[in-house]
């Protein structure tokens, strides 16, 4: 079972997490069938970290890394809340740099990867036209509905508030 993530809910949909053939945690050393497969910011390269270590803060610790870098937030809030972010969070990939997004005082939580037909096949078309802040990522609309697909060259990142519930889009594109 893994550990609850307040900003990375679902790791092993997102796949920030693989689950396959046993591997040893670089951090505990223990072994695990299930390994981050995200970023990680670190001087050295760290092939395999369990859940636990991220969870506990244990792998940023021991390497002086990230998984979120800290110049890439919407918003810089209180330093409990970046902590847990940039040192306990799963990252998720981005074409560019990774983005998180913020919003009632708060970091949203990652959902997953969507083009314009995740978004409609979720009804949230009607929401995210209203959340979507342009300041961002400089896209049109219209430019979006057109362009916007999963694994495509324009790629979507779907954020949800944690406490209005509110899903935000974040764009960028390779």
């Amino acid at each position: 079972m893994l550990p609850a993530f307040k900003y990375h809910p679902d790791p092993i949909g997102t796949g920030a997490f693989i689950k396959g053939e046993i591997q040893t945690c670089q951090c505990c050393g223990k072994e695990t069938e299930i390994w981050y497969e995200g970023p990680f910011y670190s001087e050295e390269e760290i092939e395999c970290l369990c859940p636990e270590c991220i969870a506990s803060g244990k792998a940023a610790e021991k390497f002086d890394g990230m998984f979120q870098d800290d110049f890439s937030l919407e918003k810089k809030l209180e330093s409990e809340k970046i902590d847990e972010l940039i040192h306990r969070t799963p990252g998720y990939m981005g074409w560019q740099q990774e983005f998180w997004l913020a919003h009632c005082d708060d970091y949203c939580a990652f959902v997953g990867y969507v083009g314009w037909k995740e978004i409609v096949d979720m009804g949230l078309e009607k929401e995210i036209e209203e959340t979507y802040d342009k300041k961002f990522d400089y896209f049109e609309f219209e430019d979006i509905k057109k362009n916007l697909q999963n694994g495509g060259s324009m790629q979507g990142y779907l954020f949800r508030c944690l406490h209005c519930k509110k899903h935000f889009l974040y764009i960028d594109c390779d």
